[in-house]
């Protein structure tokens, strides 16, 4: 990236490099991040959001859906085979949560490849938000069964044993398709993140919370996305998909039997 931007500008590889770095620490403050990527709070948007949601496939209270994408990196100095995945190459586990829109609502970026979605989204502070009631009881996500089901985040069944469970599983799909596209978006508009990234897992870390929030600043000034490019869709697989808990499972029973017994 740096020899193909100094040579179109007319400079050398380290000075190139030089603007760069300045940028990206120029742009990586929490001030400009946070302006940008920002989870709802405010009654009035969390309903929007929901709204926009159920347009989908008519599926009640999502406020987002979340999934996990791999940014390859070029082999790390330290703790190197902690950033090898599943697929046998090394990169960092993005966690990304958008908005029907394609807007991203929350990141996180600085975990090594070989962790898996689950560990990151327990550690991570949004899921502190759920449980603390910063954000209000009736608000989920939707994610994949890489991930627990809980209160807030409601995964599909693993095998559906009626109509209802069928129909939530349907729309379910239909709304969490959502995410693919606003990571297929994102890696399109900023195609540094389809490739490998050959700099320090912290600076790569860097160069994703910039391009998610630049992403963000582009679609509220409608700014058109480049031309395709083929998206690398190799993302490893979760070995094992996370099994339930019990609250979870009877929370999501409950659910199914509210808002979509009526498919029976």
């Amino acid at each position: 990236m740096q020899l193909c931007n100094g040579n179109e500008l007319g400079m050398s590889q380290q000075t190139a490099g030089g603007v760069i770095n300045q940028t990206l620490d120029a742009l990586a403050t929490r001030e400009f991040i946070g302006r940008y990527i920002n989870f709802p709070r405010v009654q009035a948007e969390i309903r929007q959001k929901q709204a926009d949601f159920r347009d989908i496939a008519n599926f009640p209270g999502v406020v987002g859906v979340i999934d996990g994408t791999h940014v390859r990196i070029v082999a790390p100095r330290e703790q190197e085979e902690a950033y090898v995945n599943q697929n046998n190459y090394h990169s960092l586990n993005i966690q990304l949560v958008f908005d029907a829109q394609h807007r991203i609502l929350d990141v996180v970026a600085q975990w090594p490849g070989s962790v898996q979605d689950s560990r990151i989204w327990n550690d991570c502070g949004l899921k502190g938000k759920f449980e603390r009631s910063v954000i209000p009881e009736g608000c989920h996500l939707l994610g994949d069964n890489d991930y627990p089901c809980e209160p807030w985040l409601l995964t599909p069944y693993i095998q559906p044993n009626n109509v209802a469970q069928e129909a939530y599983n349907s729309a379910h799909k239909r709304t969490r398709c959502v995410v693919e596209s606003g990571i297929a978006q994102l890696k399109r508009r900023f195609n540094v993140l389809d490739g490998e990234i050959r700099v320090d897992p912290i600076k790569t870390s860097k160069i994703v919370m910039v391009c998610a929030s630049l992403n963000n600043l582009c679609k509220e000034r409608n700014v058109e996305l480049p031309d395709e490019h083929d998206v690398d869709e190799d993302e490893p697989e979760e070995v094992n998909p996370i099994q339930p808990l019990q609250h979870g499972y009877l929370l999501r029973d409950n659910f199914v039997n509210l808002h979509f017994r009526h498919e029976q």
